[in-house]
């Protein structure tokens, strides 16, 4: 299922820091899922989660309230509709340019 381009999407999707893959090794198996899947595909909202990962909408829930707390991944509040939030990885700390892109 192809998703809508947006602003925010346009930009290159980030990777896990080494900081964020240390952090991913305590987690279960479905957030590491969820990182992963992130890292591939950019901003997704939890439905879109959902549909890439094949896991229950439960269990996405689960592992992005665990990724959030660990400051592996954020989210933002969506313009278009603010039910619904997109998720990404979180730029690592030890970057000074935008996105973590190399300056």
């Amino acid at each position: 299922m192809k998703r809508p381009i947006m602003l925010g999407m346009l930009s290159r999707p980030r990777t896990l820091s080494e900081e964020s893959l240390a952090k991913l090794q305590d987690l279960p198996p479905s957030a590491k899922l969820v990182a992963k899947t992130l890292e591939y595909e950019g901003k997704l909202t939890q439905t879109e989660l959902v549909e890439e990962t094949r896991l229950p909408p439960r269990t996405v829930r689960h592992a992005v309230s665990d990724l959030e707390e660990h400051d592996i991944i954020d989210g933002q509040i969506s313009f278009s509709d603010a039910r619904k939030r997109y998720y990404s990885l979180s730029q690592p700390s030890d970057s000074p340019c935008p996105d973590g892109a190399p300056c």
